[in-house]
């Protein structure tokens, strides 16, 4: 007997490991195909490329004059010059650092969208694993319908049983048949979700056990390492660095430009060349840049210090109800386990020892509570799911 119960204590543990592993074999095949990231891929290149425009020198500026003589006797003059401007040095080393920044953000752009993109994947997935449990749950409903229309209509051929109970069990039979075909459409429409998420490509998901949740003890301490993974409070944190250095940028752009280049003027007899050096100090053009570029610093602080609050008690409530919604399962489960009469009711509606209706009734308790238990079990991975997104 111990025997036994430990093959089936094995059984179990494997059904969940499959689940979890292929929900993860779902999402890697999605983050593969899906036509949405694959936009956001392609656009997040065009944005490296976009961020790196602007920090190189200006374009170097060519000038020629010819101009004729007046009177004709002095002959004509001939000036070439090229000049190069450039900015305080500085400032190239901040525009090439804002760059990098602009970089990583984008980045954290597409890993929001990624997560969108698999919580909606797992939520369609949990709805799946849902589905395929009810059938097959439903499946035995039908057989045990079936098994008692059979039995009643023997009996009523018999005369051991009037119609009334006969119609009993084919109105069982049929809304047992009905809620089967009705949960095959939803299926039918689950799996379509899933085939546009994963580009128009077909997936076979036929699992019908939840994945075990492996929830944090530590909350706390858990939510350090989540916080550094939080692709939104990660482009806060990048935007605030951003203001950072273009404070900096700002005041280097308020020092004075400089240019350098070489210059020549020819004329009858005379020819002149050399190297021509200019500055430029900025008086009005940067007013108020450095200013307004302290101000949105601090303000940016301010909502990464605000959004590190709003994540810590969001993912705080989501962990508190998970933790409860678990053990809330787990008790139920067990409940279930030790009131099964399933078997029992059987047998005493084929001695005649209860009525149809009270086999009915009886059972029909028992499938609310086992459709409970399911409902329980899919809310409680779809909240795990929001909450561990961030490991």
């Amino acid at each position: 007997m111990k025997g036994i119960l430990l093959i089936i204590s094995i059984s179990i543990f494997n059904l969940h490991l499959l689940a979890q592993e292929s929900v993860d074999q779902v999402l890697a095949e999605i983050e593969k195909n899906n036509s949405t990231l694959e936009a956001w891929r392609k656009s997040v290149e065009a944005e490296k490329i976009g961020n790196r425009t602007d920090i190189y020198l200006q374009n170097p500026e060519a000038n020629f004059n010819y101009l004729w003589g007046n009177p004709s006797a002095i002959g004509n003059r001939n000036d070439f010059s090229i000049l190069q401007t450039f900015d305080f040095p500085t400032a190239y080393g901040y525009k090439s650092q804002i760059a990098e920044i602009k970089n990583e953000q984008s980045a954290f752009d597409y890993q929001r969208h990624w997560m969108d993109i698999r919580f909606q994947t797992q939520t369609v997935c949990f709805d799946l694993i849902y589905t395929n449990a009810l059938l097959a749950e439903l499946s035995k409903r039908l057989g045990h319908a079936q098994s008692i229309e059979k039995s009643f209509r023997l009996k009523l051929e018999k005369g051991d049983a009037n119609i009334l109970d006969y119609n009993k069990s084919k109105l069982n039979l049929l809304n047992v048949t009905r809620e089967m075909e009705s949960l095959n459409i939803g299926r039918d429409e689950l799996l379509s979700q899933l085939k546009s998420l994963n580009g128009g490509k077909t997936v076979d998901f036929n699992l019908m056990e939840f994945p075990i949740p492996d929830l944090p003890v530590d909350f706390e301490q858990w939510f350090v390492l989540a916080e550094q993974k939080n692709p939104t409070l990660c482009w806060l944190k990048k935007e605030m660095e951003l203001s950072q250095k273009q404070t900096k940028l700002s005041q280097a752009m308020s020092l004075p430009k400089l240019n350098a280049g070489y210059m020549s003027e020819s004329v009858v007899g005379e020819q002149f060349q050399g190297v021509s050096v200019g500055l430029s100090i900025p008086v009005w053009e940067n007013r108020n840049k450095v200013k307004y570029a302290k101000a949105k610093a601090l303000a940016i602080e301010s909502k990464v210090a605000d959004g590190s609050l709003q994540f810590h008690n969001h993912l705080k409530a989501l962990h508190t109800k998970t933790v409860a919604l678990q053990k809330q399962v787990n008790e139920y489960r067990a409940s279930l386990k030790a009131l099964d009469n399933s078997e029992l009711a059987k047998k005493a509606l084929d001695f005649g020892e209860i009525s149809l209706i009270n086999y009915m009734a009886e059972f029909s308790l028992y499938y609310e509570s086992i459709n409970k238990l399911l409902e329980l079990e899919r809310e409680m991975n779809k909240l795990n799911a929001q909450l561990i997104q961030y490991q």
